[in-house]
C-alpha cells in the first residue's frame, strides 16, 4: 500500500488547502503509468464534483506535471502526490515530488520529442507556478478558472 511521501507532513496540505471548498489527494508510485492514472484520476475526480468545464484542460496539465516529476523530479524510491482543489469558481492541480531542482519553462527545438510539457500548461492553465513544500522537494501547480455559472 501506499503512503504519503517521505518528510511529507501528515496532512500534506497546501498553503490553501484549509480554505478549499473540496479537496481530493492521492499518491502515484514512481512508474511508466502514473502519467496516465493522473489523468484517470482527475477525470473521476472532476466528474464526481461536476466540475467538466476544463476537463480536458486539467487533464493535460496533471500528464505533463506527472510526467516532469517522474522524468525529474521524484527519485526512484519516493513517491508522487497529486492534489485537486476547489476554491470557488477556482481550480487546483499539485503535483508533489521530492526531487531537487525547480522546472522551468524551455523553449523545445523542433526535432525534439520533449521540452515541451510546462509550455502547453501555460498555454492551458490560467496560471501556474513552483513552490517549495515541508520536507525536500517542491509541489508544481497550475490553476484553472472555472465560469460562474458553471462554477461547481
Amino acid at each position: 500500500m501506499l503512503s504519503r511521501p517521505r518528510d511529507e507532513p501528515q496532512t500534506a496540505e497546501s498553503d490553501r488547502t484549509a480554505g478549499a471548498a473540496r479537496q481530493r489527494t492521492t499518491l502515484f508510485a514512481r512508474r511508466d503509468l502514473s502519467a496516465r492514472d493522473a489523468r484517470e484520476f482527475v477525470a473521476e475526480t472532476l466528474t464526481q464534483w461536476g466540475c467538466r468545464e476544463r476537463l480536458d484542460d486539467v487533464r493535460l496539465c496533471a500528464s505533463e506535471l506527472v510526467t516532469n516529476a517522474l522524468r525529474h523530479g521524484a527519485p526512484a524510491d519516493r513517491l508522487i502526490l497529486v492534489r485537486l482543489e476547489l476554491h470557488g469558481v477556482e481550480l487546483l492541480i499539485e503535483v508533489h515530488d521530492g526531487g531537487k531542482g525547480t522546472p522551468r519553462q524551455r523553449e523545445a527545438q523542433d526535432t525534439s520529442d520533449d521540452g515541451r510539457g510546462l509550455f502547453l500548461v501555460s498555454a492551458v492553465a490560467d496560471d501556474w507556478g513552483v513552490a517549495a513544500r515541508q520536507g525536500p522537494g517542491k509541489r508544481v501547480w497550475a490553476s484553472f478558472m472555472l465560469p460562474a455559472e458553471t462554477a461547481c
